[in-house]
């Protein structure tokens, strides 16, 4: 064979410890995996030199892996060609400085795995690099200028790590580039000019930083740009009209910033947009009057939470066969909007000034999954809600829905079905009885005028990761049943009429974060283990007679050590 390639993947870990003298890592294989590696090595009578080395987790089995430091071994490898390291978390430490040795390297691919301290500037002397990724590290302090120095470089990627201090000027020099992501991580300073120069780019994305400034006009004659995400800084200013000039981009995201100002009607020029969020900045009216061909390709916007005042939905956006509509706090008026039902899978219309019923509006959404319609001020009979089987969230809180729970949750109740928040309304009767195969991760029913007790089929909901009735007029006691609900991480039964005790079982709870027991009538010792003990006494102020940690101690009981 003209070059030996070595592709070793978790199954194989164990040859690395005849590849190295020095150990790359500690690893988990057996003896006998060891032995017959090395009689498969004895049998190579001849090979030439590794140009290859990969090393991934294997999708099927996340219990196999590496764990221990790189060695500076590896750079002794001098005809390698591919280093990939991948999805290893229990490979930590730092990138050794010899890897910089490595003169031949093309890609070096060092993602998703524990390494941590300073990128070695060594690497801007790796003159061949061609992809370089350090992403989903905890790597810090600033970015080398030496990478500068990778002028072939057309794939640089080091998001999601800690990287701190501005993108370096000599970044200039990376005229070949054709993705660049800098995302999540802690940079400040602007958006530099030269990303313009970037004649060859389609991705860039420094979102979930610290930047600011204006958006320098050179980055929209990117004509072969087809990706920005520019989303959480903290960028000022407009969005230029030369917007227009992107004429491959299909994702445009700058969320999450301080702009203001109108959107430019060049926007309508965008063929092949098909994902438009400028939600959470400052922009304002008015919106542009976009044709019917404007935006062809448009699938997804998001303009929610700026200074828009709409009053209703553009036509623009309402003929179109979108995916998905989020105009939250647009002060959008009136009766809920007719879209075109065969497409819409989202929906977002919170924080509005919405009125009346919305009974038949989503009966042939056949795609849909989330409906969000919360804060606004829709009066209906929940009997009235006729929502798809496919539906996974249904956000319907602080509005004036009245009726029974049992209309939407029923042994119809579909499987799908994640998120239920109607708090803050109208709705009266009972808690019904949860059947067997739901999925509910989220029951938020606070603030309404339900009465009944909790139905011991509460343990039913064993996906359950949040349960808010708080501010009801429940009965009775706590089902011990609830215990059995091992998920769940917030739970708020506060201001109800509820009687007995806490329940012990709830002590096989060991996700627990949040408890709020507060405004019943509750008696006896609150449950003495991790963390119910240990939660502040408001979790259980205003009730009857509760004891015990972190109240005072039950009369005849020692008070014990906090466990």
């Amino acid at each position: 064979m003209q070059l030996l390639k070595w592709v070793l993947n978790l199954l194989l870990v164990c040859s690395m410890l005849q590849v190295f003298p020095l150990p790359l890592a500690q690893t988990i294989c057996s003896e006998a995996d060891r032995a017959a590696l090395l009689g498969f090595k004895a049998k190579i009578l001849k090979d030439r030199r590794v140009n290859t080395l990969a090393l991934q987790r294997p999708e099927r089995d996340s219990t196999l892996y590496m764990k221990g430091t790189l060695s500076s071994s590896l750079g002794s490898l001098q005809f390698l060609e591919v280093l990939f390291i991948s999805g290893m978390k229990f490979i930590t430490g730092p990138i050794p400085e010899s890897l910089s040795n490595l003169s031949r390297l093309k890609q070096l691919v060092l993602e998703d795995n524990s390494l941590q301290g300073n990128i070695p500037s060594g690497l801007g002397r790796l003159s061949f690099l061609q992809t370089l990724s350090l992403a989903g590290n905890h790597f810090n302090g600033v970015v080398p200028l030496s990478l500068g120095n990778l002028r072939n470089l057309v794939m640089l990627n080091l998001g999601r790590n800690s990287l701190t201090g501005s993108i370096p000027s000599s970044f200039k020099n990376l005229v070949h580039l054709q993705s660049f992501d800098l995302s999540f991580n802690l940079l400040s300073g602007f958006v530099p000019e030269f990303l313009g120069q970037f004649h060859n780019i389609t991705f860039i994305d420094l979102s979930n930083n610290q930047l600011s400034g204006h958006l320098p006009v050179s980055l929209f004659n990117l004509v072969t740009l087809s990706d920005l995400s520019l989303s959480h800084n903290q960028l000022t200013g407009s969005i230029p009209d030369q917007v227009g000039n992107l004429k491959s981009l299909t994702s445009l995201s700058l969320s999450h910033n301080k702009l203001i100002g109108p959107i430019p009607a060049s926007i309508s020029r965008l063929q092949k947009l098909w994902s438009l969020n400028l939600s959470r900045n400052g922009f304002s009216n008015p919106l542009p009057a976009i044709s019917s061909k404007g935006v062809p390709s448009l699938l997804s916007i998001d303009l929610s939470f700026n200074n828009l005042s709409l009053g209703t939905v553009p036509n623009w956006i309402m003929d179109r066969q979108l995916s998905d509509v989020n105009l939250a706090s647009c002060k959008l008026r009136g009766a809920f909007p007719k879209f075109r039902p065969d497409s819409l899978s989202s929906i977002d219309l919170s924080s509005n000034l919405l009125t009346g019923t919305i009974s038949t509006h989503f009966t042939n959404m056949t795609s849909l999954q989330k409906l969000k319609l919360s804060n606004n001020q829709l009066k209906f009979d929940l009997s009235e809600l006729k929502v798809p089987d496919g539906i996974s969230s249904i956000d319907l809180h602080s509005n004036q829905v009245f009726g029974s729970l049992s209309s939407i949750l029923n042994n119809r109740t579909s499987s799908f079905l994640e998120v239920i928040d109607v708090s803050n309304n109208l709705i009266s009767g009972t808690i019904p009885e949860f059947t067997e195969g739901l999925s509910l991760k989220v029951l938020n029913i606070g603030s309404n005028k339900i009465a009944g007790q909790i139905p011991s089929s509460i343990s039913n909901l064993i996906e359950l990761e949040r349960l808010d009735i708080s501010r009801n007029q429940i009965t009775g006691t706590i089902p011990a049943s609830l215990g059995q609900v091992v998920k769940l991480q917030w739970l708020d039964l506060s201001i109800n009429r509820l009687t007995g005790k806490i329940p012990t079982s709830l002590l096989g709870i060991h996700s627990l974060r949040h408890a709020n027991f507060r405004a019943n009538r509750l008696c006896g010792e609150i449950p003495q283990g991790r963390p119910y003990n240990i939660f502040p006494a408001s979790t259980y102020a205003y009730n009857l007679c509760l004891c015990g940690k972190p109240l005072q101690p039950c009369k005849g009981k020692k008070q014990e050590m906090v466990q």
